[in-house]
């Protein structure tokens, strides 16, 4: 099969496209016939050395989602059948033709959804859904802050949180991100390259503060967030390219009660990924079906170009996913 290999730590050039043995799914496990992947920040983490793979996986494909056709069953796997189009995130290895993941980990594709739409669900919703809902625990008529409103998880929070009628303030650096997270359902923009957080925040509350915080950025964010949080506020840190350090008043965090939750969803283990995966298709494929909630894509390459793609995401313009096709 084809693959794209990291064969050094470096720049998008030293990707590859290389041949890979093909898979074989063992007892309980099916293989995915890819057909679409989709780009996260985590592969050019692991491409420059900075984020390595967790053990089982290969060290050097990376590839966090994949979307496809069931190809193969593995012994005791009776979930899906042949021909199946299916979705889901593994630890790594999915930019390449064929992956093994276990039967239930895998998502189905809504049938009003072509695959390559799909590509741009799995890391981003599912990443969303469980910081929003099983963690957050966030709830209708709440107001909740989400960082990188134009990133893939960022634009899957818009509407989930929309879905379950809490009111969104979202943060860009970019205006035009703004503008476009507003037609997904955002209700307040901040534009934190010219404007205060706290104070944008404050007026948009009428001084009450948020309930929750979204944070896909740390660093200094992180500080800043922690002022505009209400009483019992909590906030979860997703990612950090703003920054893997941040000063914490402790005083603050005491006064207010607030929770401050840390998560990762990579190296979670599989029992864990396998529960929120069939929690997941219970509570939000419907709202896929509905079109309630959409997959928001940038841009599309072929895995011919993938560094072409890994160019695109660190020029920082993109708005939601970047699909990746074979």
């Amino acid at each position: 099969m084809k693959a794209i290999v990291i064969t050094r730590p470096g720049g998008p050039e030293v990707l590859a496209l290389q041949d890979r043995p093909i898979p074989e799914p063992g007892p309980g496990e099916v293989r995915v016939r890819v057909h679409a992947s989709a780009l996260n920040r985590a592969d050019l983490l692991q491409r420059r050395g900075a984020y390595p793979a967790p053990p089982g996986v290969p060290a050097d494909v990376p590839g966090l989602e994949y979307a496809g056709e069931v190809d193969a069953v593995g012994d005791g796997a009776g979930l899906w059948a042949v021909g199946n189009r299916v979705m889901g995130i593994v630890g790594g290895g999915a930019h390449a033709e064929y992956v093994v993941v276990h039967e239930r980990e895998a998502i189905r594709i809504p049938q009003n959804l072509g695959i390559p739409e799909a590509a741009a669900i799995p890391e981003a919703f599912l990443t969303a859904y469980d910081a929003l809902f099983p963690q957050l625990d966030v709830t209708m008529g709440e107001r909740v802050l989400v960082h990188a409103v134009g990133s893939g998880v960022g634009t899957a929070a818009v509407q989930l949180l929309r879905a379950a009628g809490a009111m969104v303030i979202g943060t860009s650096r970019t205006a035009s991100k703004l503008e476009r997270a507003v037609e997904l359902g955002m209700e307040v923009g901040v534009d934190t390259s010219r404007e205060d957080l706290a104070e944008a925040v404050n007026q948009a509350t009428y001084g009450s503060g948020v309930h929750a915080v979204l944070d896909l950025v740390g660093g200094k964010l992180l500080e800043n967030s922690l002022r505009v949080l209400a009483l019992r506020g909590r906030l979860i840190v997703v990612g950090t390219t703003g920054g893997a350090k941040a000063e914490v008043d402790l005083g603050l965090v005491l006064r207010r009660r607030i929770h401050l939750i840390g998560t990762v969803l990579r190296t979670r283990p599989l029992e864990e990924k396998i529960a929120l995966a069939r929690e997941f298709s219970g509570s939000v494929l419907p709202l896929f079906s509905s079109g309630r909630i959409r997959p928001v894509v940038d841009s599309s390459f072929s895995f011919c170009d993938i560094r072409k793609a890994h160019e695109r995401m660190e020029s920082n313009a993109t708005f939601g996913k970047i699909v990746l096709a074979w």
